[in-house]
């Protein structure tokens, strides 16, 4: 949680109606469903940047100074 006592990352927690805290993180909660949705998303939505890496790394460019060909 940050400062302003807002979730900033994704978690599995176990809690109970009891808990004092309850309320406001069932406000802030998602289904498993969602999170299938969000995985999938995310998978689709990253492809092409993992496919323009991989082109990247089959260049050899990664070891070129910056402006500099590879193997110069």
């Amino acid at each position: 949680m940050d400062h302003d006592g807002q979730v900033v990352g994704d978690a599995y927690v176990e809690v109970s109606p009891a808990d004092p805290e309850y309320a406001r993180l069932a406000s802030q909660a998602i289904t498993e469903e969602d999170m299938d949705r969000r995985r999938r998303r995310w998978r689709e939505d990253d492809e092409a940047l993992r496919r323009e890496f991989e082109d990247y790394l089959a260049s050899g460019r990664q070891d070129a100074a910056p402006g500099e060909p590879p193997g110069a």
